[in-house]
């Protein structure tokens, strides 16, 4: 079996310019069986990696890249508590009443979490550090999180964009305009788990 062929088959689709016709074996080239067939660990990382490894646009966290939402189920610790996800701890961060964090933490869903989080009087100070209260749990979700880590990271260059049908324009882009903070944070993220 030979595995070249998969090679080109796959550098094809993901790589712009690169031609499938290279796919044919030189007449020399022996046939290999056995565990040199076997695809290297570099080959399967090529062939699994999504197409959006070159510099294309997530353009909302749904399907496949559900992932990078904030309700997706990952427990998160922030200022001492885990919460089942980067939204229950996000939206706990809007009090210092450190019960009412924890109520928050038990809540059943993300989005019990924020209309929890939407009904507190934010904290004096949650203007001036809710982005820094952000980063902080998504970068918390993503390091203790090696599959999520790995994800995010085969996302390659492509801009990360929480599109969305809800109007937000400040974590988010609605309708082709938004401020796209969590997708910038994620990208953040993304350059500081690279080093």
């Amino acid at each position: 079996m030979h595995c070249r062929p998969l090679i080109f088959a796959i550098a094809a689709v993901l790589l712009p310019g690169c031609s499938a016709s290279r796919s044919a074996e030189p007449a020399s080239t022996p046939t290999t069986t056995g565990p040199a067939a076997t695809p290297t660990a570099t080959t399967r990382a090529v062939a699994t990696r999504p197409a959006t490894t070159r510099a294309a646009a997530i353009d909302s966290f749904q399907g496949d890249y559900r992932f990078l939402s904030n309700f997706w189920s990952a427990e998160v610790v922030f200022e001492g508590i885990t919460y089942p996800t980067a939204e229950h701890a996000y939206q706990s961060a809007k009090t210092l009443d450190r019960a009412e964090r924890q109520r928050i933490a038990a809540l059943p869903t993300p989005a019990d979490a924020k209309r929890a989080g939407r009904a507190l009087k934010p904290r004096e100070d949650w203007e001036a550090v809710k982005f820094e209260v952000m980063e902080r749990c998504v970068l918390d979700k993503f390091t203790r999180h090696a599959d999520l880590r790995q994800q995010l990271l085969a996302t390659g260059d492509a801009e990360l964009i929480e599109g969305n049908t809800w109007g937000d324009r400040v974590w988010g882009v609605y309708q082709g305009e938004g401020e796209n903070r969590l997708g910038k944070i994620l990208m953040k993220v993304r350059g500081e788990l690279r080093k």
